[in-house]
């Protein structure tokens, strides 16, 4: 049956999407090429249509009207009718159920069908094969301002962290619920994490390709719709995230939510009709120059959204401004920004979506991280954010696998990271920690594989292992994959806690994935994101906690080390009046490294010394790192007046000695051992 809603009083509505108001509801739907857009409405199983509205409002591109009679939880879809001129960009089919992008919660999860990438011509209706939207009732938090700066980002895949957790409930297994669980909240704060930052949990569907051959998507990082949570991951919708982010922030623990604008699950020219395609394809979607059938692919994905046209703008700000306002999270990771920071014609200097955060009151004080590359023309723009960003630093992560895998000429390199990455932050940023430093991440190798597979082994994704980066600046320590040795096994160890000490060292914001911290491994996958399975589980059962303990005393030194904690880049000087240079490089003798130093250095010596918060004098800290297989002697600078170096650091040693402050010659020489780093902090003698 079919009616026509009455328009709105409010000629240009400022809420799109779905609002309830008295006596029903009110509709605003974007599209600029549609001629018709229809309400579906559908009964409470979701299953059978029982009223269909036009909307019979339209103030340029916004269509609108009220509804009467409709109630918290209704369920709906629309329908978009107009030109299918495929040649024009034009896909309108009346016939394709299309899920509102604004839609704050689906009922069930989207699956790939063949049925949805269907032409107009066939004729088949969709409405079985897609979720529908539901109308809630919505109530805001109160806004919190300004949020902290991260200092240990601790980076989680909410199913596969909660799916096996024996502490976890079992109705909350493989959920966003299972992260308010007090034991996971006990093990975040423990491990000293400041920030959880949550790999999509938007819906999303699963690709095609993937779809036919039995595999399903891991990671999230193809959204369907940008407002919705995954049912799967949160059956209560967005109050279940709300949960834990109120959990965690009482444990002191800040949420940022992965986000995925790029592009949609809606892929390329054989993809499904979901949403944005059917609304208005060529104004939602970049077209190649003169070519409007031609989708932009600057995303490896099929698609592009264009992220500098005012529609698309306001549903990314919308949707950022919802989770902030619904949920209280504090910040976003933006998945492929490069691709958001460009327009038809490349980079602007000023763009209408980064422009429109920063002039947000909200979004501008949420903190604001960018993935900054693509595989578009130009896409590798890591630095070019601007002060108000922090960016995944993905030299950093190659600079310290290289200098540890023993690449000749890497200490310079490596320095410089641990530095800040100054050259590629210096100029745009004020702070290191702008950077986000991780030496692995949920893309590529764990960090256990990192040293336990030279070659990658995607062989179950189903594509002849041709997926993921060829080069990984990986080694395994002598033997592929699982050894059996205890050899083998202790240096894969070994080399695991020396690289975990060079995050927690280095100038700017640490990252880590859960997982890495209790030796998580994916046999060598290192594109698991068609794994949604035991590949991809923590094995919580399995899991090295004496490697879970050492990262907390990593982070526990960082925390307590003002030299280490500090957000300042390098000069080299003394500063406030000081005697020391806050920072200086020497060779394991003790002498100043000069350029040529840097060339077939084994190892690396730095000094930093900073003073605390409140604190009458500075501290020092010395950081001798060796790569090499030969342990060396080493010098640290003289102590001062009355103090002497102690212990605070032997990764080789792992828990044995960490943070006990175990005396070492205090004005003498020390060994270093083969591949470790060794921390050092002056002491008041006594």
């Amino acid at each position: 049956m079919e009616f026509t809603a009455r328009p709105l009083q409010n000629q240009a509505p400022r809420i799109r999407g779905a609002r309830l108001v008295e006596g029903g509801a009110e509709f605003s739907v974007f599209s600029h090429h549609g001629d018709r857009i229809f309400v579906c409405l559908f009964d409470e199983s979701g299953e059978r249509e029982v009223a269909r509205w036009r909307l019979g409002g339209r103030d340029r591109s916004i269509h609108h009207g009220f509804i009467p009679g409709v109630q918290s939880g209704a369920r709906y879809g629309l329908r978009a009718d107009g030109p299918y001129e495929p040649a024009r960009g034009h896909l309108f089919d009346p016939m394709k159920l299309l899920v509102d992008p604004y839609a704050k919660r689906v009922d069930r999860r989207f699956r790939w069908r063949p049925e949805l990438a269907l032409p107009r011509n066939v004729g088949v209706d969709t409405a079985p094969f897609v979720p529908r939207g539901v109308i809630e009732a919505e109530a805001a938090m109160p806004f919190q301002g300004r949020v902290r700066r991260p200092e240990f980002i601790y980076e989680v895949n909410v199913k596969s962290f909660t799916a096996r957790h024996p502490d976890v409930p079992i109705r909350a297994r493989g959920t966003i619920a299972g992260l308010a669980s007090p034991f996971v909240v006990e093990k975040l704060a423990r491990l000293g994490v400041t920030h959880v930052e949550l790999m999509p949990v938007a819906a999303a569907m699963t690709e095609r390709h993937l779809a036919d051959i039995g595999l399903e998507n891991a990671w999230g990082y193809n959204s369907a719709c940008f407002m919705a949570l995954d049912p799967a991951l949160a059956p209560g919708g967005v109050d279940d995230l709300r949960k834990i982010v109120d959990a965690l922030r009482a444990a002191d623990i800040g949420v940022i939510l992965d986000v995925v604008f790029n592009h949609t699950a809606e892929s390329d020219d054989y993809g499904p009709t979901l949403n944005l395609r059917g609304l208005d394809n060529a104004i939602y979607y970049r077209s190649q120059a003169g070519a409007p059938d031609a989708l932009v692919n600057d995303t490896g994905c099929g698609n592009t959204l264009a992220s500098h046209r005012e529609p698309v703008v306001a549903l990314i700000c919308d949707t950022l401004r919802h989770f902030v306002e619904r949920a209280g999270v504090d910040g976003f990771r933006f998945d492929l920004a490069a691709t958001l920071a460009r327009d038809d014609e490349g980079f602007p200097a000023r763009h209408p979506l980064f422009d429109a955060i920063a002039a947000d009151p909200q979004l501008s004080q949420r903190v604001l991280v960018a993935e900054p590359w693509d595989v578009g023309p130009g896409g590798y723009r890591l630095g070019s954010f601007g002060p108000d960003w922090l960016e995944w630093n993905d030299l950093y992560r190659d600079r310290v696998r290289k200098f540890w895998r023993g690449d000749p000429g890497a200490a310079g390199d490596f320095a410089t990271a641990l530095a800040g990455s100054h050259d590629v932050f210096g100029a745009s940023r004020t702070a290191p920690s702008a950077s986000v430093n991780f030496v692995a991440a949920h893309d590529g190798f764990t960090l256990r594989d990192l040293v336990s597979f030279a070659r990658k082994h995607n062989e179950a994704n189903g594509e002849g292992n041709r997926d993921g980066a060829d080069e990984n600046f990986s080694w395994n320590c002598g033997r592929e994959g699982v050894s059996g040795d205890p050899r083998i096994e202790a240096a894969r160890n070994r080399d695991i806690r020396a690289m975990l000490a060079c995050l927690f060292v280095s100038r700017g914001t640490p990252m880590l994935t859960a997982g890495d911290e209790m030796g998580r491994t994916q046999q060598g996958n290192n594109n698991a994101y068609a794994q949604d399975n035991e590949l991809t589980f923590i094995d919580w059962a399995g899991a090295d906690v004496e490697l879970g303990r050492f990262v907390e005393e990593l982070a526990a030194l960082r925390r307590g080390c003002a030299p280490l904690r500090e957000n300042r880049f390098l000069t080299g000087a003394p500063r406030d009046g000081e005697l020391w240079p806050d920072a200086l490089w020497t060779n394991c003798d003790g002498s100043v490294r000069t350029a040529g130093d840097w060339v077939a250095s084994e190892s690396v010596c730095l000094t930093l010394t900073a003073r605390a918060d409140g604190a009458d004098e500075c501290e020092r800290v010395f950081i001798a790192i060796n790569r090499s297989q030969t342990p060396a002697p080493c010098t640290p600078p003289p102590p001062r007046a009355a103090r002497t170096w102690t212990l605070a650091l032997d990764s080789s040693a792992g828990l044995k000695n960490l943070g006990e402050d175990c005396a070492s010659p205090g004005a003498g020489c020390c060994i270093l051992p083969a591949r470790a780093v060794l921390i050092l902090r002056d002491r008041p003698v006594g």
